[in-house]
């Protein structure tokens, strides 16, 4: 796949800050935040953190006294992160080599990252390796697609009309949506959970257009995954039945949008 131009790349981040996060991402934040038992004064890092958005709810809970970090692989992404707080300390990196001491961070936390990972294991063990004795680890992934019964239809209607490439890009985010897999990937990574709580969401966009757009001309391009025009709005015609079931009479999309948060504490030796 060819690197995306940066003007791409913040072309995307611009769309999941405006449109993404608070369509989906914004409302689990504070759920994190709270799995993690974040306090006042805590270091915390913030592992995938995207725009930015759990990291700026990370911040106010903290306070003055406390300390954000937040790492990221995608430099548009950080670019419109450090836009909006320009006060948190922002890094590019992968999770699965973190450039940070070991025990530095009282919490470490990521929202919707973990699917994405090359290395799933390796990148909880950093984490892990990153966080102090008796600091809270929170990890929070999708729910199943079949939990989520719009994205499913999205799926089903992209890879109906435009093939398997397409669709399995969308696919991804729910990765780890089974329970027993999201435990099993923890477990090989030698982490003990100490809970794991699926939570009912609200995804909700503007129009039946802004949801499915979204990803096709948002997301599918960074993932090397181009449909041409004639075809996207192909697709878009025909999701304005498919979605019909989730249409509001304001014209608003809310549809079931779960999630698991995983909490795993580091008990000191």
């Amino acid at each position: 796949m060819n690197q995306p131009s940066f003007a791409t790349q913040i072309g995307a981040a611009t769309n999941y800050e405006e449109a993404v996060v608070p369509a989906l991402i914004r409302e689990w934040a504070p759920r994190v935040v709270a799995a993690a038992g974040i306090r006042p004064g805590d270091r915390v890092l913030d592992v995938a953190c995207g725009t930015g958005v759990l990291s700026r709810v990370v911040a106010e809970a903290v306070g003055p006294a406390g300390c954000v970090t937040g790492l990221d692989l995608d430099p548009g992404m950080l670019t419109i992160a450090a836009r909006s707080a320009p006060g948190i300390s922002w890094h590019r990196g992968v999770a699965e080599r973190l450039p940070f001491r070991d025990a530095a961070f009282d919490a470490v936390v990521s929202q919707f990252g973990l699917m994405f990972f090359q290395d799933r294991s390796r990148a909880l063990r950093e984490m892990w390796r990153v966080l102090r004795p008796d600091g809270r680890m929170a990890v929070a992934v999708w729910a199943s697609l079949e939990e989520t019964p719009a994205y499913a239809a999205e799926v089903d209607l992209v890879e109906r009309m435009a093939g398997p490439a397409a669709a399995n890009v969308l696919r991804s985010p729910f990765a780890l949506g089974d329970r027993a897999v999201l435990e099993r990937t923890f477990a090989a990574a030698g982490i003990p959970l100490s809970s794991l709580l699926t939570q009912p969401g609200t995804g909700q966009f503007p129009s039946i257009r802004a949801m499915v757009d979204t990803d096709l001309s948002g997301w599918l391009p960074i993932t090397g995954v181009e449909l041409d025009r004639q075809m996207v709005e192909r697709i878009l015609a025909e999701a304005e039945s498919v979605f019909r079931p989730y249409l509001t009479s304001d014209g608003t999309v809310r549809f079931a949008s779960p999630a698991h948060i995983a909490v795993a504490t580091r008990t000191a030796s």
